[in-house]
């Protein structure tokens, strides 16, 4: 790819091979790496990702089903993740708030599960 508009992202698809070394695990696409992971500003330094996208590839690995992922899918996917867990996280923060609490405990979370009808999936998932 000689010349790529300023928009486009070239992107690379990744076969999920268990054998990989660790430093295959790097599968963000190039130019988003290059072009926006960071934003300095003011020294300040922040990234588009919070998860490890290793961790994340890791989980998708475990899927039998699963023999290719893109570094685009791949990206989404972890930023999808951040997405719920700060979602259920607030929720379940909020039934803390309300017992005028500081520390979110396991009821906290089952609460706002129950109370939430798209976590629904989630019922009995805490139960041991």
């Amino acid at each position: 790819m000689d010349q790529m508009e300023e928009n486009e992202i070239e992107l690379e698809t990744v076969v999920i091979d268990d054998n990989a070394d660790s430093a295959d695990y790097n599968i963000v696409p190039t130019d988003i790496v290059s072009a926006t992971t960071t934003v300095e500003d003011s020294n300040k330094v922040e990234k588009l990702v919070k998860f490890p996208i290793t961790r994340i590839k890791h989980l998708v690995k475990m899927d039998p089903d699963v023999n290719l992922c893109s570094q685009e899918a791949l990206f989404l996917i972890t930023k999808t993740t951040e997405f719920f867990v700060e979602c259920l996280s607030k929720e379940a923060y909020s039934y803390t708030a309300q017992a005028k609490k500081k520390t979110v405990q396991k009821k906290d979370v089952e609460q706002a599960i129950d109370a939430v009808d798209a976590l629904a999936f989630l019922e009995g998932v805490l139960d041991s």
